[in-house]
């Protein structure tokens, strides 16, 4: 008997750039077909490929993913997420584009090495791409603790941290995540780095807690997922979603707290990095 694989579906845009590319796709195309005068197609089959080339030509000059880190996307992009959902109250459904990805997951691992972090705390984990990336850049004795509040993306996770040497590194705390910093905080455990990727929704809450209970040690980094949105934090106000007008309400909220300093990256869907001072 014969098996067949089931193809991939290609992931959606979910990104800026990604939009801009679909939309710049649809308007080359309108454009061909509506013989449009050669001079304004031109241009626009200019821009075109100057927006379509550029993540394609950073994932070619970055070093390539590890065997763990690729085996791990494999298996995340082969579930059946549209059949698995989060937390039955807010019914957060879960989807492949959740996953960090081959350019952040390098840059998170670049700036743990660069931090020379050895605990580091992940708020929101999916199916652990951003964590392991980051314990593959942890030292030995490096440890990370990621929190998830979904049983089974933790289960699924942790299945792909146990094939990689560097998973050991990782412990896995599934609950809210409020919940969980909150119990961290009493443990009086401080961290180098926390990396930020849960709810749109308790960013600033995330965020107060942090640096309020003293889970961040002075001098440490918050890196923060999303803080660009699919661009809606800086379209106008009636094109935000509930996720949309949180990003921008926490960017604003970081912006004005005198004991950081910080800078958004254009990178996938955005990635703030703030210096608590």
């Amino acid at each position: 008997m014969t098996t067949t694989l089931t193809p991939l579906q290609a992931p959606r845009p979910v990104t800026p750039l990604g939009i801009a590319v679909q939309q710049l796709d649809k308007t080359v195309e309108m454009a061909a077909n509506a013989q449009v005068p050669e001079a304004l197609l031109k241009s626009l089959e200019q821009v075109q490929a100057l927006v379509k080339g550029i993540d394609p030509y950073i994932e070619a000059c970055s070093v390539s993913e590890s065997p763990a880190l690729a085996a791990l996307a494999q298996k995340t992009a082969a579930e059946d997420w549209s059949k698995r959902f989060s937390d039955q109250e807010t019914v957060r459904q879960l989807e492949q584009e959740m996953l960090s990805g081959h350019l952040e997951g390098q840059t998170l691992k670049l700036l743990v090495h660069m931090t020379r972090a050895q605990r580091i705390l992940e708020v929101g984990m999916f199916t652990g791409y951003s964590a392991l990336a980051m314990a593959e850049a942890l030292p030995e004795e490096g440890h990370l603790i990621a929190c998830e509040v979904d049983d089974y993306v933790a289960k699924f996770a942790q299945d792909c941290f146990a094939a990689s040497p560097d998973g050991h590194k990782i412990a896995v705390k599934v609950a809210p995540a409020l919940q969980t910093l909150q119990q961290l905080a009493a443990e009086d455990q401080v961290f180098d780095l926390v990396f930020i990727d849960a709810d749109k929704t308790e960013y600033i809450d995330y965020f107060k807690v942090i640096l309020d209970e003293g889970l961040l040690t002075p001098g440490g980094f918050i890196l923060v997922d999303n803080t660009l949105l699919q661009g809606q934090p800086y379209l106008p106000t009636q094109q935000r979603t509930p996720n949309g007008e949180a990003i921008a309400q926490f960017n604003r909220f970081v912006a004005d707290d005198p004991r950081v300093e910080q800078v958004i990256l254009p990178l996938r869907d955005g990635l703030t990095i703030i210096r608590y001072k």
